[in-house]
């Protein structure tokens, strides 16, 4: 349930501040059935302490088994401020709102009063569901059955969370229609009001102490903040960045504008299944509708037809060649709103749409005719019809600097996964973090008998033609001493599907893709099949959790530097180049060795697991460059002898070199 943890009946010790609560002795240890004291961990929670108590900003690494979550949870109690906890996923929301929280609540002798945060779509809209059941808004069988298990669903749930309905496909197209995103939201004047899970949230919400985010919902707000609507989370004293290392993403697509032909589309599709449930609708007010549909169709098709990101500076050559078409979309745009602004009693629900409509063509406008230098403009295809133009701050340090840290007493950034050569000095830099305090927290675990880190010498280099065919060959090899077990993942799609091919009828294993299933599914079944071996991306890179034997290796293909040709970084290296910077080591390889922790980071998640991490790319090795990887990874054993790998495997014992 939503809303405030449960206080427990016993007689629980109590503490006042974080080294009663960790130290040796202290609350934790009388209480925790498995209790080792950790240094690490009370040395983040007091730094996290203080900086709370005394207005500053902190960022820390602490490494996996430190026990980073409690360290800032049970400070941030203890504060008695309103303190918002930002996460990287939802998953990890919800862990600590179902796990953590009710642990730390049956040994706390006052109420956690907390609220878990999603954005609007992950909740139902009690209207729509009954508008529903009255206006022909379902199509298919399919829609119908999954609407009747919503409406039953909303009949008995407490939040109006999507996560709770088990049994409700992923791809479900009906969820869409029926979600609380403000896009048709009439706020107060909406009969369901009091009633609404989003109003029942922003309640639970004011009402709390700790309030738990996630990092795109609290960008949304800070973004929004900016504009009239005002902001989805209540005021607070501090914010707690969990996964800190996704911010700059994260914000970037906040801080910028973008406009798709779906959500044209989607607009249109609006406008005329509310015009039909309360009857405005009119033979000019569906021409309008079916002219600026045509309008957008015809305008979105003159982009490139190029999968994935391209970028795009050319809009005065785009102007200059198709200005009729952009023109008449606006218009068409125009038209639209004219006539909805001649609707006799117009319905509130109308209101939303006007605003939305209003929107879209003012970023279409921005998009098109701006040329501010900050940004970079891009377009992305998405399968055979999804058009969108981007427009991504390229530099968000400033930004973040003057929205989030010059408006805040206290940001704490926290992650496995942000230093450099133990260094914060990249982070603070992208982030536009200053006058911080830093700690630098140890990982719990005993890498070098856990873990061994293996480069093979043999393979050709990564740029050569000849290496998918050998690298093929070498995971054959790595998966039959590890017998399955093992995650391989690639730094692109084409490469996993490439390898894939080649190596996945040679081994008696079950072998799974990503693509084939949606990622928790088959997260689920590689955790629940022996021996199994997952291919994947980016995607299974970070926030995924296998403890234990099942996952027992780690394969890597290549050093994960970022694509140059992408857009975004494409200009963020072309920046840092004009301002007398060296792009390479300035922002390329710091990534790089933050993405290649979190790969391997996915091996040892317990002072039980062991396993083999090896990486395919023998450039860490050869090139200079390679000791910034070394130096940024925890201290593994290393090999670059293939029979010290089998030899890991065969005996149990240690292997690799120091």
């Amino acid at each position: 349930m939503q809303g405030a943890a449960k206080p427990a009946s016993n007689n629980p010790p109590s503490a006042t501040n974080a080294r009663k609560f960790f130290g040796r002795g202290g609350v934790l240890s009388r209480w925790h059935p498995n209790y080792e004291f950790r240094p690490g961990q009370l040395e983040m929670a007091e730094a996290v302490e203080s900086a709370i108590e005394e207005r500053k900003h902190l960022i820390v690494e602490a490494g996996t088994g430190t026990g980073k979550t409690l360290a800032y949870l049970v400070p941030a109690i203890l504060s008695g401020k309103r303190i918002v906890v930002s996460t990287g996923t939802k998953n990890l929301q919800e862990q600590l709102f179902y796990k953590d929280i009710p642990f730390l609540q049956q040994h706390f002798d006052r109420e956690i009063r907390v609220c878990l945060m999603k954005g609007r779509a992950n909740f139902a809209c009690r209207q729509k569901i009954y508008d529903a059941e009255k206006e022909p808004i379902l199509s298919g069988m399919e829609e119908v059955s999954d609407f009747k298990i919503i409406r039953e669903w909303e009949r008995t749930t407490e939040t109006g969370d999507r996560a709770e309905i088990l049994q409700l496909p992923e791809d479900s197209t009906v969820w869409a229609k029926l979600d609380a995103r403000r896009d048709t939201c009439t706020g107060q004047k909406c009969m369901q009001f009091e009633r609404c899970f989003l109003t029942q949230m922003h309640q639970r919400a004011a009402a709390s102490d700790i309030l738990i985010v996630n990092h795109h919902l609290f960008f949304a707000d800070l973004a929004v903040k900016e504009e009239d609507f005002g902001g989805i989370i209540p005021d607070y004293a501090a914010v707690i960045f969990d996964e800190a290392h996704e911010i700059e993403e994260v914000a970037g697509s906040y801080f910028g504008a973008g406009i798709s032909n779906f959500q044209v589309l989607d607009l249109l599709r609006d406008v005329s299944a509310l015009a039909r449930r309360k009857l405005f609708d009119t033979p000019d007010l569906t021409s309008a509708i079916i002219q600026t549909q045509d309008l957008s169709d015809q305008f979105f098709a003159l982009f490139p037809r190029v999968e994935g990101r391209t970028g795009f500076s050319s809009q005065a050559a785009f102007l200059a060649e198709h200005g009729n078409a952009y023109r008449s979309l606006l218009i068409g745009l125009d038209l639209l709103e004219s006539n909805l602004s001649l609707v006799h009693d117009a319905p509130e629900e109308l209101i939303p749409l006007v605003r939305r409509l209003r929107f879209l063509r003012d970023t279409l406008k921005f998009w098109m005719e701006s040329n501010t230098r900050e940004l970079v403009y891009w377009i992305e295809r998405r399968g055979k019809n999804g058009i969108y133009l981007q427009a991504t701050p390229i530099d968000v340090s400033k930004l973040l600097e003057e929205k989030l840290f010059a408006q805040m007493d206290t940001v704490i950034l926290t992650s496995a996964t942000i230093a450099v050569q133990g260094s914060f000095d990249f982070a603070q830099k992208r982030l536009g973090l200053k006058n911080n305090r830093s700690a630098l927290v140890p990982s719990h675990f005993d890498y070098q008998k856990q873990a061994l880190l293996y480069i093979p010498q043999h393979l050709p280099d990564v740029r050569s033609p000849g290496f998918t065919a050998a690298a093929a060959d070498e995971i054959v090899d790595l998966l039959e001493y590890s017998e399955g077990r093992a995650f391989v993942l690639f730094t692109s799609y084409s490469q996993m599907k490439q390898v894939y091919e080649r190596v996945s009828f040679r081994l008696p294993y079950e072998m799974l893709l990503q693509g084939t299933a949606p990622r928790t599914a088959l997260l689920e079944q590689f955790k629940n099949t022996p021996n199994c071996v997952l291919f994947a991306t980016s995607a299974f890179w970070q926030g995924v959790d296998v403890p234990g034997d099942q996952l027992s290796c780690v394969i890597i293909d290549k050093l994960p530097f970022a694509a140059p040709s992408d857009p975004i970084v494409e200009a963020r290296v072309a920046l840092i180049r004009e301002q007398g910077g060296n792009p390479f080591y300035d922002y390329q390889i710091p990534q790089a060795a933050i993405a290649l922790k979190q790969g391997f980071g996915r091996l040892i998640r317990s002072k039980t697991d062991r396993g083999l991490l090896a990486l395919l790319d023998h450039r860490i090795t050869s090139q200079r460059y390679g000791q910034i990887f070394f130096d940024s990874l925890p201290d593994y054993a290393f090999t670059i002898k293939k029979p010290e790998v089998e030899r890991f495997f065969r005996n149990g014992g240690d292997g690799g070199t120091q």
